[in-house]
């Protein structure tokens, strides 16, 4: 459902397939819970690991957030509070 969404929105596959790896990574690092059951404090502790534990840039966050706002947004139909 997420590479549709970003399909249809005509993002790169480049794109496509970072924000995959994004989702990916945050549900590994949540050990494999639904999105569903997660919200804002869970991104925020993926992104605050990504900074502190994976020394990422601004930018490589922003992009991690980009993609998970799209998974909540466009695909999960949710609105993440904050």
């Amino acid at each position: 459902m997420l590479r549709e969404t970003l399909r249809v929105r005509h993002y790169s596959l480049r794109t496509e397939q970072q924000y995959v790896n994004w989702v990916r990574r945050f549900l590994r690092f949540h050990h494999h819970r639904h999105p569903r059951e997660m919200g804002a404090a869970e991104v925020g502790s993926f992104l605050t690991h990504l900074a502190v534990e994976g020394q990422v840039s601004a930018s490589t966050q922003n992009q991690a957030l980009s993609a998970l706002l799209l998974l909540y947004r466009d695909v999960l139909m949710l609105n993440l509070p904050g």
